[in-house]
């Protein structure tokens, strides 16, 4: 146990995520020695997980949790498949029962090297203590290199019991683990003839930038070649979202003037992303005119979901500084992107986004009012899943990298409150909000007890519409307005007296006047506080693209029209946009 430690500290680790246990004792023993490690005691171990998953984004360092054995584990197991599905280094540390009892259905056993086997990079089952500290030096290195994700070490109690002759090795090798980060040179020549003389490109960018650190050389490569640059929800920030060159976010409840420029493209250089299912829609009718580019450091992701024209594996800064160099090479005339620039101008006046506020606070009106006083400060913001997630993503103007976390592979309800409490420990100076929904706190609202006792000055903006809202809306356009299952109003705690009840200050607001004031108070204040807004309870997330619908084929995002009135331009407009070849 001490080894363990002793090990952690020789990693920099500064912080622990964790929950005590049984079999974990032995390491809590060590810990509590320990001068250098911060210990957070979260108060559910599935919020350890998300914690230090938000930590890592938020620093750029490795996180790390631990629990105890049997449902400590089973607990963390939502925790791990986030971080898996989002790439977020993470280094899990659980308890086992000792070595002896292996395999005896032993009070509070289970296999979690089994269970978590698909969603982690790698897993150990240390039963030979003389290999601990290798088995860590390579738990970090694996977290952090190549595609990064959450590895799991697995600890019987015996072995935090035993004696070994401690030495941390210096250089180590992974047999068979050699991630590519250089690109191939002839791939990326290619790739830069194909951006310099592109008429209609555009860059797609993902969270592979944020792990890279490759921002600066993202909006270089914009700049350079005067690229129009759109962001999957986990690539928030990279590239600035007031950007001129910016379409900010595209997919499912993306801009429409983001939806309608990828699939009017003649070249899309997508980098660090997956071509998810939110992001294309239906594939068969993705990009049809284009030349894809696509650029990632896990070869498994070339071409796995959509064909592209140019794969290029390597490491996202690497290839990018690569593409630059041999832009700036090409003495051809470039291809004139005039009329694009034009054309996406056209559609961002033509289709901004935007809300109607008559009399009732309106939940993008909350996301716009925190984005206007955070303005200049050095600010994080988290966020639950479901409609407050996506209100967050379209109103909020993330430009800075690391200023945006949220679950996005996974779309975790209950991420948002142990994520804040991972971003706050872990940028203590930061201002760190919340944007959660009433439903999706519900889920972890005991993190309210991790944020009193670590006095974690985190701002918890609940967009209440008492309802489980995405669920909700879905009900509301694709099964007829019959509301299953999705009303909150009967039930639902006082959020205030329940934050108070924790220690923690609790507002509730219910007017739009009392808006700015009570967010600009809580910034300033500098100590927790919730604020319960008390916002449209049927107000809808729009744009939309329905499920099976191709990414330009929209519901709503049309300023000053009714839902009847979007549909029917949505109909007159497939049978004159530009790349809609397709039938009605």
């Amino acid at each position: 146990a001490e080894a363990l430690i002793k090990s952690l500290e020789m990693e920099g680790v500064d912080v622990l995520f964790g929950y005590p246990g049984g079999v974990v004792l032995p390491i809590y023993d060590a810990l509590f020695d320990c001068k250098t490690i911060r210990h957070v005691l979260v108060r559910h171990e599935q919020c350890a997980g998300h914690a230090a998953d938000a930590y890592a984004r938020a620093t750029g360092k490795v996180g790390v949790c631990l629990v105890t054995s049997g449902p400590g584990a089973t607990n963390l197991v939502t925790g791990l498949a986030n971080a898996w599905m989002d790439s977020t280094p993470m280094v899990a540390i659980t308890g086992q029962v000792a070595t002896n009892v292996l395999g005896t259905d032993a009070f509070q056993e289970a296999d979690i090297t089994g269970i978590t086997l698909p969603i982690t990079k790698h897993s150990y089952l240390v039963k030979d203590v003389s290999q601990l500290p290798t088995i860590i030096r390579e738990a970090f290195q694996l977290a952090k290199s190549g595609r990064p994700g959450p590895v799991l070490i697995d600890m019987p109690v015996d072995m935090s019991k035993a004696e070994i002759d401690f030495k941390y090795p210096e250089d180590l090798t992974i047999p068979g683990y050699k991630p590519t980060y250089k690109g191939h040179a002839k791939q990326i020549k290619e790739a830069a003839k194909l951006l310099a003389g592109a008429h209609k490109p555009i860059i797609y960018a993902g969270g592979g930038i944020t792990h890279s650190e490759a921002w600066d050389e993202l909006r270089k490569l914009a700049e350079t070649v005067q690229i129009p640059v759109t962001t999957t929800l986990m690539g928030k920030g990279v590239f600035p979202d007031d950007h001129d060159l910016s379409l900010r976010m595209l997919g499912m409840h993306g801009t429409r003037y983001a939806n309608y420029a990828i699939m009017d493209s003649d070249v899309i250089l997508a980098i660090g992303v997956r071509f998810d299912d939110r992001v294309t829609g239906k594939v068969s009718t993705f990009a049809p005119h284009a030349t894809i580019i696509h650029v990632d450091i896990d070869p498994a992701e070339i071409s796995k979901n959509v064909r592209v024209d140019v794969p290029i594996v390597g490491d996202a800064k690497t290839v990018l500084k690569d593409l630059v160099t041999a832009v700036q090479k090409i003495e051809q005339p470039h291809g004139d992107k005039t009329k694009w620039h034009e054309l996406i101008a056209r559609w961002k006046e033509a289709y901004p986004l935007h809300y109607h506020q008559n009399g009732v606070i309106r939940p993008e009106y909350v996301v716009d009012t925190i984005n206007k006083v955070t303005k200049g400060r050095e600010t994080i913001i988290t966020t639950g899943v479901g409609q407050n997630q996506m209100w967050a993503a379209q109103f909020y103007s993330a430009n800075t990298p690391r200023g945006f976390i949220t679950s996005g592979g996974l779309g975790t309800m209950g991420f948002g409150l142990p994520a804040a409490v991972g971003a706050q420990v872990g940028k203590p100076d930061s201002v760190v909000i919340d944007i959660d929904g009433d439903g999706s706190i519900q889920m972890v609202s005991q993190e309210l007890a991790t944020v009193a006792a670590n006095k974690l000055p985190i701002i918890i903006a609940i967009l209440n519409n008492r309802f489980l809202g995405m669920v909700r809306q879905w009900q509301e356009l694709f099964y007829d307005h019959r509301y299953s299952s999705v009303d909150l109003d009967v039930g639902t705690p006082d959020f205030v007296k329940l934050a108070e009840a924790y220690g923690i200050k609790g507002v509730r607001v219910e007017k739009i006047e009392d808006v700015e004031p009570t967010l600009k108070e809580a910034i300033e204040a500098r100590k927790p506080i919730l604020i319960d807004f008390m916002v449209a309870r049927e107000e809808n997330v729009y744009p939309m693209v329905a499920p099976g619908a191709s990414i330009d084929e929209m519901l709503g995002g049309i300023p000053g029209a009714s839902l009847s009135q979007m549909i029917d331009e949505e109909v007159e407009k497939r049978e004159t946009h530009p790349v809609s070849t397709r039938s009605k």
